[in-house]
């Protein structure tokens, strides 16, 4: 199959198997994909799955974005269709409860780096490349690129990758700020649990308030911010683990929390 599931130890891997086509992105591939996130979803829920590592099958590429020949000859219906299934699917990775790690190690261009965005984070081996090329080939990122990116790294910067269409390297797209960090080169799968691993130390609920308050807030105002951040600061204040993160912590010992 072109995407593939698996959950071992609380860690869903979303794969891309499509080496050929350098993993692009059909739209069979994005109906499947969203066919994934609805297990992966049942999975968080039910308290089967804490993290998300998506990788890409072969050495040349992640996700070499939309598949170009199927593009030809769609009709303007067909091409909305497309936009709003691509952006459904990116927002339900954004959307999930647990954290998200994207492995680029090799190509990520157009939705493939949009697919990349939609992720908590993204890390990169040394010889990744990226970026959203849509421009040469007269058409413009239709799966959020041309909001999530400066949103991350800033209108400036975004708007120079995006107008110029430009081939990002992996050290330059570790300084702006569009992966979170270099890896040495690895089994992908492996290189996503070790990054994820720090975090899934903690709570589940802590993890996902603390993303609400930062996404939320830096789409208002700072005054709209802080409020949200004092609600949800406030809510968490009475869950089972803000209990027994702070009686570990009298007690000297590591807290054990049970995501409630």
């Amino acid at each position: 199959m072109a995407v593939e599931l698996s959950i071992d130890q609380g860690l869903a891997h979303l794969h891309l198997n499509r080496p050929k086509a350098l993993n692009a992105l059909s739209f069979g591939i994005l109906q499947d994909l969203n066919n994934t996130l609805a297990q992966i979803e049942q999975a968080v829920e039910q308290q089967q799955v804490r993290g998300l590592v998506i990788t890409g099958e072969g050495e040349k590429s992640f996700c070499a974005g939309a598949d170009i020949p199927e593009l030809l000859g769609r009709t303007l219906v067909q091409q909305h269709e497309g936009a709003r299934l691509g952006q459904e699917v990116f927002n339900r990775i954004s959307a999930l409860r647990i954290p998200s790690v994207a492995v680029i190690h090799g190509y990520a261009f157009g939705g493939g780096l949009e697919l990349a965005l939609s992720c908590t984070f993204r890390i990169a081996t040394a010889r990744a490349k990226m970026g959203l090329p849509e421009i040469k080939l007269g058409l413009i990122p239709g799966y959020g690129g041309t909001q999530r990116l400066p949103r991350l790294i800033g209108e400036g910067r975004a708007l120079d990758i995006i107008l110029s269409g430009r081939t990002v390297e992996a050290t330059e797209a570790e300084r702006i700020g569009l992966v979170t960090r270099l890896v040495d080169e690895g089994n992908p799968y492996a290189l996503g649990t070790e990054f994820l691993a720090p975090y899934l130390k903690h709570g589940l609920l802590a993890l996902e308030m603390a993303r609400q308050a930062i996404s939320r807030g830096v789409q208002t105002t700072l005054e709209q911010g802080l409020k949200i951040e004092r609600d949800l600061s406030t809510l968490i204040f009475q869950t089972a683990d803000a209990n027994e993160g702070m009686t570990a912590f009298v007690e000297k010992r590591p807290a054990a929390f049970k995501d409630h």
